[in-house]
């Protein structure tokens, strides 16, 4: 089977951290209680800040979020039994697209870990296209607007939500899923019917 599979939140816990730092430069930087809907995956639609203090949180954070983040939990036991498993691993993501640097660590922590994927796809903003292209069995992303749009051209997708953010009515393209286990049984239940 082969996997498209998003990075932050997913395969790295970078959006966890993401989200303690907003707090903090939301509420000491800025002074402020900018928070407009914590539902939003991006900072950018979670608060009403402007394209100036943006750019200052960009600056300020995304690299040092980067090098903070590790390894979502459960992901290697599951990926490693997967890949042993025969599945093909295909990522794509965003990464790199703000900042340069972070695409280059993502690649020491997977790296450091001795994790290889299939192919990469980096500062990808149409994911839909690179599913499409790559003929995907599924794709799993934390991002609910990119899980809507595969979902609604066909692809099956396992959406990795976080406590907060958007729910999804489930149907044949959306599963939830909120660990590495779940997405393992999803897994092996879909290739039951492939």
């Amino acid at each position: 089977m082969k996997i498209g599979i998003d990075l932050d939140g997913v395969v790295i816990d970078s959006e966890t951290t993401f989200r303690t730092y907003e707090e903090i430069f939301d509420i000491d930087i800025l002074n402020g209680n900018n928070l407009i809907n914590r539902e939003e995956p991006k900072f950018q639609a979670r608060y009403n800040w402007t394209k100036e203090q943006e750019k200052e949180f960009i600056e300020k954070y995304f690299l040092k979020i980067s090098k903070e983040s590790n390894l979502m939990s459960g992901f290697m036991a599951t990926y490693e039994l997967l890949k042993q498993q025969g599945h093909e691993f295909v990522v794509i993501t965003a990464r790199g697209g703000f900042i340069k640097e972070m695409k280059d660590d993502a690649i020491r922590l997977l790296n450091e870990n001795n994790i290889t994927f299939d192919k990469y796809y980096w500062h990808i903003d149409d994911k839909l296209e690179i599913c499409q292209k790559e003929n995907v069995d599924i794709m799993i992303d934390d991002d609910w607007r990119i899980i809507k749009k595969l979902s609604d051209n066909k692809i099956k997708t396992l959406y990795f939500r976080d406590t907060n953010l958007m729910k999804l009515k489930e149907n044949n393209y959306i599963k939830e899923v909120n660990n590495w286990g779940e997405i393992y049984r999803h897994i092996k239940c879909m290739k039951k019917f492939l």
